[in-house]
């Protein structure tokens, strides 16, 4: 008999890639049934991983008697309303990132968790950075850098294509205050120093219109080039680049300046150099360290009460949605904004 049974409401490309298939691997949990976007591709994913039911409506998951468990695999418009419901009915949740469209909904989704304290209530971590954040995070301590004074964070792009269709992320109707992975970075960034207290963001759009899902012309309210000026709590000062045209850039880097010292990584690589050094050098990673992803096991294991959840509580995903809220709001007053 199974102990954890899911109900998936939602199954993208994240959801059949790692949800699923890390879910049925672990044993005592079944995965009891499906709702996608439409009957079809509820079908379609129901026989490629053996899944006994397919339901018409994400309600008929949480209303299910046979879950006791929903994951949330939708794109954030559908991220509260279904944690609401399913936390209302007495049923786990862990749901993907982004939080929710907004920071209003966030809270709700908090409260809404802690009312019921002895469900789990998990948001899908940001991945990027796990493999270096117990390095990082030692190194800093151990006084690496000295005193933290910059941090700077670019991500690679594309060129620009102003003919393609609107992508989900394009669309605040389906994205809310989302921008690009800003959030994704953020939040990995915050394992390592302060908080921010305040934003001053910049942001252009391109493309003002683009063809919606039903191939009718939609104005873009989403940015696709953004950057975000912030302080720290800790006094130092971060800089932040989201764009999706930043064609040819070298790659994806995360730079922490000290006064003793610099850190920089990449996707896969952490580089190193202190006061005196002509250049930076990789800094091996030990395996007792290195972190991977682990987002099943983690919401399992809470449920059993083996474990709490620490990537991502709730609490966590909230004050990543007031950093978002933040951005949004100053690059449309074109203000300095509190976090």
């Amino acid at each position: 008999m199974s102990d954890v049974r899911v109900g998936i409401v939602g199954a993208g490309a994240n959801t059949t890639s790692k949800h699923i298939p890390l879910l049925q691997a672990i044993d005592g949990v079944e995965i009891v049934g499906v709702a996608n976007r439409s009957d079809a591709s509820s079908s379609v994913v129901a026989r490629r991983f053996g899944i006994p039911k397919t339901y018409g409506h994400w309600e008929q998951a949480v209303a299910d008697p046979d879950t006791n468990a929903i994951v949330i695999g939708t794109w954030p418009y559908l991220h509260c309303p279904v944690t609401l419901a399913a936390l209302g009915a007495s049923k786990h949740v862990l749901t993907e990132a982004r939080m929710a469209m907004n920071v209003d909904e966030a809270r709700r989704m908090l409260d809404a968790s802690l009312a019921k304290p002895g469900l789990v209530a998990q948001v899908v971590p940001s991945p990027i950075t796990l493999f270096a954040d117990v390095t990082i995070q030692r190194l800093i301590a151990e006084g690496f850098l000295g005193q933290l004074l910059g941090v700077e964070s670019r991500v690679r792009g594309d060129f620009l294509d102003s003919e393609s269709p609107m992508h989900w992320r394009q669309n605040a109707e389906l994205s809310g205050n989302n921008i690009m992975a800003m959030g994704i970075y953020y939040e990995a960034i915050v394992r390592w120093v302060s908080r921010a207290t305040n934003v001053l963001a910049r942001a252009k759009i391109f493309t003002e219109q683009r063809l919606n899902e039903s191939g009718e012309p939609q104005s873009v309210e989403v940015p696709e080039h953004l950057d975000v000026v912030a302080d720290l709590k800790c006094g130092a000062q971060l800089h932040m680049q989201q764009s999706a045209v930043t064609a040819l850039l070298e790659d994806d880097s995360i730079y922490l300046f000290g006064s003793e010292g610099t850190l920089r990584l990449t996707s896969d690589r952490l580089f190193g150099g202190r006061k005196g050094d002509e250049q930076l050098t990789e800094i091996p990673i030990a395996a007792e360290e290195r972190g991977e992803w682990q987002v099943e096991e983690d919401f399992v294991a809470a449920i059993r009460g083996e474990r709490e959840v620490k990537l991502t509580i709730f609490a966590d995903g909230v004050h990543y949605m007031e950093f978002t809220d933040a951005v949004s709001r100053s690059f449309r007053s074109k203000r300095l904004e509190t976090v």
